[in-house]
């Protein structure tokens, strides 16, 4: 009897066991089943990626080229007189005024040329007065009078040059402007000819200028087509860490022949420096708006490839394969290229994942908005 039972409870447990194993098989199958129901839009193991859709823009066009600043004006110091300098009356580099003193030489030699040049005008003087005395009387010759005349007036005229060359023994600056590093030390021999007398220069700065040259394609996409016409293009400058710099120039400048030797047009712009955050000598990109590029598409720079063929990128069909599409590049915009040609609007264009993207594959898209930022276009050169 208690066998009989004992082999009734082993069956028992038996089929326990079994009906939870049918439901675990159960189970698993749904479990298996169920991600193919529910990713017939995507299949399994599509590459996720993020995309843009492309829509029809307009651009600013512009040129963009290296130039360089100037001063408005570039004024050379140079001595008037020989001397040994003396002193430096000024701090190289710091603002001057028109007549500040600059320099100072050796005075000595033309205060005694001054003070004999008196003393022979002062002669010459009484003589010319005493004998037009004796001339009114007759008591001399005429040739006598006028002999004494010249005299007087050689004197004279003697007495204002060594007065001037006293006062240029103190070389003053003849424009405002910022000082240059000083050319000749204390001590020198200082001459009024050739490079002995260059002492220093002065620039002035606000407004400064900037020199460039603009190839005859350049010039020829200027607002009026061509290179000889009258030039109202806004003008503006990029600094050397790529900001934009905050006051607009204009052209003042625009040489009427070609330069045989660089094959460029050299133009100048002006602008306003009243902070002096452009030296003299400085290099800067030089941007020339043209006017707009109409019906272009912007696409951000990591998503565009660049090999022995050209410019493309990946776009997505409607089948989320990618295809690769050759571009027709034109500027950059801030963090996008302007796309000339090769699109058309509603284009979904990858802009990750480049790199694990191969040409037919089935990727999962994922729309994002386009990241723009409002500056003018790079010229690609």
């Amino acid at each position: 009897m208690i066998k009989a039972v004992a082999g009734e409870t082993i069956v028992l447990q038996r089929a326990t066991y079994a009906g939870q194993l049918r439901k675990i098989l159960a189970l698993v199958c749904l479990s298996v089943v169920t991600p193919v129901v529910f990713s017939q839009g995507a299949p399994a193991g599509a590459l996720p990626v993020s995309v843009i859709e492309v829509r029809p823009t307009s651009v600013p066009s512009t040129i963009e080229v290296t130039g360089q600043a100037e001063g408005a004006k570039e004024t050379e110091v140079r001595a008037r007189v020989n001397g040994i300098l003396l002193q430096r009356l000024f701090v190289e580099g710091s603002p001057v005024k028109a007549g500040q003193p600059l320099f100072q030489i050796d005075p000595v030699p033309f205060q005694n040329a001054l003070d004999e040049a008196q003393a022979r005008a002062k002669q010459t003087e009484r003589e010319a007065a005493r004998l037009k005395k004796l001339f009114n009387q007759q008591a001399v010759s005429r040739k006598e009078f006028d002999d004494a005349t010249s005299l007087n007036e050689i004197a004279q005229a003697t007495l204002k040059t060594a007065k001037l060359n006293l006062a240029w023994t103190t070389v003053t600056a003849p424009v405002d402007g910022v000082s240059g590093r000083a050319l000749r030390s204390e001590g020198h021999l200082i001459t009024s000819t050739g490079d002995a007398g260059w002492l220093t220069s002065i620039y002035q700065v606000d407004p400064i200028w900037v020199r460039f040259g603009l190839s005859s394609a350049d010039a020829a996409r200027l607002p009026a087509g061509r290179a000889d016409a009258p030039i109202d293009a806004p003008v503006q400058l990029l600094l050397g860490n790529g900001q934009a710099y905050d006051q607009m120039g204009k052209l003042n400048f625009r040489s009427v022949f070609i330069d045989p030797k660089l094959g460029t047009q050299q133009l100048r712009a002006e602008f306003p420096n009243p902070q002096r955050k452009i030296l003299p000598g400085q290099f800067l990109r030089v941007k020339i708006t043209t006017g707009s590029l109409d019906n272009v598409f912007l696409v951000p720079q990591r998503a565009v490839i660049q090999n022995d063929r050209g410019y493309m990128v990946w776009t997505v069909g409607s089948d989320n394969k990618v295809i690769p599409t050759p571009l027709k590049m034109g500027n950059w915009l801030g963090q996008n290229w302007v796309v000339l040609s090769g699109l058309k609007s509603g284009d979904r264009v990858v802009v990750d994942q480049i790199i694990k993207i191969r040409p037919g594959a089935i990727v999962n898209p994922k729309v994002v908005p386009l990241e723009t930022q409002p500056q003018a276009p790079k010229e690609t050169r």
